[in-house]
């Protein structure tokens, strides 16, 4: 055997598609329009895409909460930065997808009934696990099925809010609980829970992995807010006001979502600040 050789063996070498499963993912695409219109290839690559995306979020955002967990806000805001570069591909590929007519999409768009993007479970893990629970959606998905199953778990799991604001309460900052307070005084505990949050940026050089890590999930919350405004005007270019296949109202829906943040806290404080609380 030549010096510097590997042994002879009989299992296959490792390959780029044999790693990557390039044959089974290049043949999930089957189109439905007879004859087949061009651009539905297009339309699901892009939501395929998306739903791959979507899964990596998903990892990032559970290794983030084990990194608040754990004490490490600048592992965590490292992360978080990651995501915020994930969720620019998602506005990015919009433009791709906008480069199809309308009368193309229309071509195509029947057979997609009933079908929607409102039934993408993993895009309510993500407002689920982001800090935005909202039960009413778990009717879109069969009782007993995996989908449901997945968006149960993490209904009853702790937020990345809840993380970040675990955190500081570790840290030293008092953020009494809001949830289930008397009407009379829920006003005052986020008044409250808005006056400690401003001692981070009242502070910053002393809290600055605590701002740092404040600053991304601000941008993070804010990037998936942009990605649903295109994602509204490319519906409003492709249909109008019509219904979505799903049968919803399509954009006007759409549009009502716009405002859903997933840190209301970490945007009010920027009301409180003056130039003097910034200036310590």
């Amino acid at each position: 055997m030549p010096f510097g050789l590997p042994p002879p063996t009989d299992e296959p070498q490792l390959t780029y598609g044999g790693y990557l499963k390039v044959g089974e993912l290049i043949s999930l695409q089957h189109l439905l329009s007879d004859p087949p219109q061009h651009d539905e290839m297009l339309f699901i690559v892009i939501h395929q895409v998306y739903e791959l995306w979507f899964k990596e979020l998903l990892h990032e955002l559970d290794a983030i909460i084990a990194r608040l967990d754990a004490d490490e806000p600048l592992a965590a805001h490292r992360l978080v930065r990651r995501c915020i570069e994930i969720e620019q591909v998602l506005v990015n590929q919009i433009a791709v997808l906008e480069t199809m007519m309308p009368t193309d999409f229309l071509e195509f768009r029947d057979h997609l009934m009933p079908a929607s993007g409102f039934q993408s479970f993993q895009f309510r893990e993500l407002e689920y696990v982001s800090g935005l629970k909202d039960a009413r959606f778990l009717k879109n998905y069969e009782p007993g099925s995996k989908e449901r199953a997945k968006l149960e778990v993490r209904l009853a799991q702790p937020t990345l809010a809840d993380a970040f604001y675990a955190l500081l309460g570790r840290r030293g900052f008092d953020l009494p609980d809001v949830s289930g307070a008397a009407d009379e005084v829920r006003a005052a505990i986020e008044q409250r829970r808005i006056n400690e949050l401003v001692r981070v940026y009242q502070d910053a050089e002393k809290h600055y992995a605590l701002f740092l890590l404040a600053e991304s999930l601000i941008e993070y919350d804010e990037m998936f807010s942009m990605w649903r405004l295109r994602h509204i005007n490319m519906v409003e270019r492709m249909i109008g006001s019509k219904t979505g296949t799903g049968g919803s109202e399509g954009a006007a829906y759409l549009r009502k979502t716009v405002d859903r943040k997933f840190f209301p806290e970490l945007w009010e404080l920027r009301s409180h600040l003056s130039k003097k609380s910034v200036s310590k």
